[in-house]
Order: structure tokens, then sequence, then C-alpha cells
């Protein structure tokens, strides 16, 4: 699947899962504050933004800290409630009509065998090819993610899906 990130977000940037590609942080550089809950993922991260060993669930910013918040193929590694924390945990760091940002996969299983999705990224004019994959019996949706984020009380913005990937974007 073909992806193209253009750098249209303004302000500060919280990257919910951001280790790995940084494909956030790639793109907005210093703007960018990226939390993973694993070091190694981290580590593994380009340079160019901050990186804090940090869960999702329970981060410790302040209130209404960031214009943004993104989570960047980072939902299908987290179950359903984790997600739901994690999003309520957004909305309390996210500042009035700031956006949270939600780029993922629909997936029917990925038990016994893992899900796999293979990403051609254009980040903002940097080539980033990936593939995320995960062994998860619980099914993620688009439709079970904007529920998630409708009782966090964001209001929905705009939803595209096309080939069993998705953005949802919500506002503050």
């Amino acid at each position: 699947m073909r992806l193209v990130l253009k750098k249209e977000l303004e302000g500060a940037i919280l990257d919910v899962g951001g280790g790995g590609e940084g494909v956030i942080g790639r793109i907005y550089g210093p703007r960018v504050v990226a939390i993973d809950n694993r070091q190694e993922e981290l580590d593994e991260a380009p340079g160019g933004f901050e990186k804090r060993l940090m869960d999702a669930r329970a981060m410790a910013f302040p209130p209404e800290r960031f214009d943004h918040v993104t989570f960047f193929y980072s939902a299908m590694f987290m179950s359903l409630a984790t997600l739901r924390a994690a999003v309520e945990e957004s909305a309390r760091v996210l500042r009035p009509g700031g956006g949270l940002h939600i780029w993922d996969a629909d997936i029917g299983s990925g038990w016994p065998e893992p899900f796999t999705v293979t990403l051609d990224i254009d980040a903002a004019g940097q080539a980033v090819r990936t593939t995320y994959g995960v062994g998860r019996e619980e099914p993620q949706s688009a439709a079970a993610v904007r529920d998630i984020c409708l009782r966090a009380g964001l209001k929905p913005r705009e939803l595209r899906q096309a080939e069993g990937q998705f953005y949802l974007r919500f506002e503050k």
C-alpha cells in the first residue's frame, strides 16, 4: 500500500508509539515528542526529535500540552482496552481545538497467523518502506477505533479508508 503524508500539522505533536521507523518524527522533527513503551523501538528510531519511554495509558505530561496527537500504526499493537485508555489520555494532553490523528489497519484476525501490512510511505518527500505485523486474536476496525474516540469526547472530522487501511482525524 502506498501512503503519502504531507507536512501540514502546526504546533507541538505527541506521537504515540513513535519508535521504530519514527515516521511522524521524520516529517516534523523537533516539534515531535515520540513516546513508546519499548526502549528498543525508541533506540531504532532516527534522530531529530525527542523520544521518551512512556506508557500511553498514563502520560507524564500536563493537560493540554499538545496541538496534535498521532498514532501511526501503533493502535494495532494495543488491545482495545489499552487503546481506549491511551485515547482518553491523549484527549487529556490535547489542547482544545487540537487534532487526534490515527493511521492504522482493519484487522479481522492476527491469530494463529500474524497480520501484516507493508507500506511504501512518502513521508513529506522521504521514502520509507516498512512492514508492520502483529499477532492478536481481538479484531480491530476503523468503526471500533472511531467509537473509542467518540467515547473520549472527541469530535469526528475526517475518515478515509482504502485497501483495508484507515485514517481518522478527530478534534478536541
